[in-house]
């Protein structure tokens, strides 16, 4: 691995000739070279490469075998300054069995050998007429080329600080597979060396099975299953290789191809394994306590000495999923904010809702959420209360979008004029209208809560709050201001998610009237609008102040989640942001966010409920529990040295 935990694997599919281990090998070499040359660290080849998977009652003459066993040695001795862990299929003599095993080598030695588990049974060939299984099999060692080697099914092998499992084929269908087992054992990265025929629907099964596994196991998966040149005789196979994270594909090669195929990327080991630190479902359970405990054999190889260069994908939004996902996402969140909202207001036996709308995006989404809870319970929208609080910033556009959203909408509208009372708390604190401060910004946040408050009591209401996630990670709320409600149906919404979901709502709106005033408010710079307007414009756009909202979501997905240093945060920003922001805009945005994450915790330790969306959260009462005083040198400091 580099120091951010990152190392590269690959799964490759040579081209075979049935029975010609001469030219399988070879076909082998070119791919191993190739990784070496692209800094590939661990690869995995196809099941039985070596002599071919369709061998048939071919695998019990000794000529397939001993030519085999001496062409795996040339390949050893051609690939001994390699700096490749590589994982070759081929059958084993092992006394007087054979074995369908995996042998593990490096730089010209075999580390060892995991046989399979659980032998296939298909048209290409039932596997138990030439092969016993590892459970039946009662062996440690085995000699192969000279080498006498560990050959079990409990081995580790640890490559570059990483530990590498292994299981063939059918082992991944099992109702347990060996690979469960090994990840507990502590495995980060699972290796299947397999040979899947190509049957109708079968491709996408293999898929799932391979995405659900990483995910179960919290670890990376490389699949490799054999193609172009096995016997068809009564199958074929399509060359498939995947490598996933933790159920997310990383890489994919092009199905029936005649070609070699080969697909590299990095799995993110660091990740791994701080996703398995979160997760109480991940420990040694009861199925495994009868278990062995499994033996790690080191490869030699050193980790990284310089980070890697990464090929794989680094998505600037990581709260907001591309392409089709994004729909069914937004479905999801925004129906979890409705579905939290109505238990709420039906528990509290609360049959209004009070909300705030300035016509900004978290007061639209909240107004939305609020709207659609109502018409779930069959209430009135009239029984919601959209209230426009006009202050000394508040621009001639917002209070339009909020005017006619409310209208629109059809809930009950009241406005109450903030100026005066807010210059009349001037006066009796001593507080000059002329300076712009704090305290000239908080007084007005402030009055509009006492205000949705104090109609909320008036009318028997609820008062749905509207800051989101991003607001609350910088402190970017008024302490008891617009920081505090009766329900925050947005607090766990972080700021470019809250964008999606405007928008996902505004394409689904069928009234044209609504949709309009939906487009105008995304259009709109995001501010808290409490500084005066000037020309009638925002004079206080909030990006300005603290920096790019989708810089700091960024930010605050891998720190929360986790748990990741400032400077991988900074480094994978820099990949992701490269055609958006300078290394140095990155960097200082960074410094802001830490700065105000640690110092604004205060503010966080006394959130009103709200509903979880997602997998960052910052609720106290159990997503992040924090002292509100801790200090954030240590964290300063690393960025300072970036």
């Amino acid at each position: 691995m580099d120091k951010y935990g990152f190392i590269k694997v690959a799964a490759g599919v040579p081209r075979v000739q049935v029975g010609n281990p001469t030219f399988n090998v070879a076909e082998m070499e070119k791919l191993l070279r190739r990784a070496a040359k692209e800094q590939v660290s661990v690869m995995v080849l196809p099941e039985l490469g070596v002599s071919g998977y369709t061998c048939g009652d071919l695998f019990l003459q000794a000529t397939l075998l001993h030519r085999a066993e001496e062409e795996l040695a040339r390949l050893l001795a051609r690939t001994r300054t390699l700096p490749v862990v590589f994982m070759v299929g081929m059958p084993v003599q092992a006394g007087a069995v054979l074995l369908n095993a995996a042998v593990v080598c490096c730089r010209g030695k075999i580390l060892g050998i995991v046989p399979k588990t659980y032998l296939s049974g298909c048209r290409a060939g039932d596997q138990a007429r030439w092969f016993v299984s590892a459970r039946e099999w009662n062996g440690e060692e085995v000699t192969l080329c000279a080498q006498r080697v560990p050959a079990a099914t409990d081995l580790l092998f640890e490559v570059s600080g990483a530990k590498i499992g292994v299981e063939i084929g059918d082992d991944l269908t099992a109702t347990v597979p060996p690979s469960s087992v090994a990840a507990l054992a502590g495995a980060d990265i699972i290796c299947n060396l397999s040979a899947s025929q190509a049957l109708v629907g079968k491709s996408a099964y293999i898929e799932q099975l391979v995405a659900q596994q990483s995910a179960r196991c919290l670890s990376g998966y490389v699949y490799a299953s054999c193609g172009f040149g096995e016997s068809t005789t009564d199958a074929a196979f399509d060359a498939k290789a995947l490598i996933y994270e933790n159920g997310t594909l990383l890489a994919c090669s092009k199905r029936f191809a005649w070609e070699a195929q080969w697909v590299c990327t990095e799995v993110d080991v660091a990740r791994l394994r701080a996703e398995r630190a979160m997760h109480t479902s991940f420990r040694v359970d009861s199925a495994c306590e009868t278990q062995e405990p499994y033996w790690t054999v080191s490869s030699g190889l050193p980790a990284a000495k310089k980070p890697l260069v990464l090929t794989r994908k680094i998505s600037p939004s990581p709260f907001v999923p591309d392409g089709v996902q994004l729909a069914e996402h937004c479905y999801e969140v925004f129906n979890t904010q409705v579905t939290g909202l109505a238990t709420r207001l039906t528990a509290a036996r609360v049959t209004r809702a009070v909300i705030g709308c300035s016509g900004g995006l978290d007061s639209t989404l909240a107004l939305l959420v609020t709207v659609e809870a109502f018409d779930r319970l069959g209430w009135p929208r009239k029984n919601i209360i959209g209230v426009t609080m006009p202050g000394f910033g508040t621009t001639d556009r917002t209070y339009r979008n909020a005017v006619l959203l409310m209208k629109n909408l059809g809930i009950t509208r009241r406005e109450v004029d903030i100026k005066k009372a807010c210059l009349q708390h001037f006066k009796d604190i001593g507080h000059s209208e002329k300076v712009h401060n704090a305290t000239y910004e908080n007084s007005q946040a402030r009055e509009r809560t006492q205000i949705l408050m104090d109609i909320a009591n008036q009318t028997g209401g609820l008062v749905v709050g509207t800051g989101d996630l991003s607001e609350l990670a910088l402190g970017w709320a008024t302490y008891n201001g617009d920081h505090m409600s009766m329900y925050g149906v947005n607090a766990d919404v972080p700021k470019t998610l809250v964008r999606s979901l405007v928008a996902w709502v505004s394409a689904q709106e069928t009234k044209a009237t609504v949709k309009r005033v939906l487009e105008d408010v995304l259009a709109t710079p995001i501010s808290p609008e409490l500084l005066p307007a000037k020309n009638g414009r925002i004079s206080q756009k909030t990006e300005d102040l603290v920096g790019p909202y989708e810089l700091h979501d960024f930010f605050l997905y891998y720190f929360v989640r986790y748990g990741f240093s400032p400077e991988k945060i900074y480094q994978l920003a820099k990949q992701a942001f490269a055609r958006r922001f300078p290394a140095a805009v990155i960097k200082k945005w960074l410094h802001v966010f830490f700065r105000r994450f640690f110092t604004q915790q205060f503010k966080r330790s006394c959130l009103p409920d709200g509903p979880k969306v997602g997998t960052v959260g910052l609720s106290p009462r159990g997503d992040w529990q924090m002292p509100s005083d801790a200090s954030s040198a240590a964290w300063l400091e690393e960025i300072e040295k970036l």
